[in-house]
C-alpha cells in the first residue's frame, strides 16, 4: 500500500485528511478512536464490547510509522498503529 501523499490533522474539526492519488479521505477523529487496531482494542471488540467514544475526542499527535501512522488522542490513549491500508478502508475518498 503506498502512502498518501499528505496527513493534515484538522483538530479543531476533529477530523484526519488523507490526500490519496484518487482522492480526499475524511475520518472524524472519534472514528479513528473507536476503531483503534491496538491489540488491547481489537481484543474488546472481538469480545463483543463496544466502546462509547465521544465526539469530543481530538488526536493531539501523529506520528509517521513508515508503513502507516501512530495516534496520539487527548483521552491519552496512543498505542494503536494505523497501517495506510486500514485507514483506506476506515471511510471512502
Amino acid at each position: 500500500m503506498i502512502a498518501p501523499s499528505a496527513v493534515r490533522n484538522r483538530r479543531e474539526a476533529g477530523e484526519l485528511v488523507l490526500q490519496w492519488s484518487d482522492g480526499e479521505q475524511v475520518i472524524s477523529h472519534a472514528r479513528l478512536r473507536g476503531a483503534c487496531p491496538c491489540s488491547q482494542c481489537r481484543a474488546g471488540r472481538l469480545g463483543g464490547r463496544i466502546d462509547l467514544v465521544s465526539d469530543t475526542v481530538r488526536v493531539e499527535r501523529v506520528e509517521g510509522q513508515g508503513y502507516g501512522i501512530q495516534l496520539v488522542f487527548s483521552d491519552g490513549h496512543e498505542r494503536g498503529i494505523y497501517p495506510w491500508a486500514y485507514l483506506k478502508e476506515l471511510g471512502g475518498c
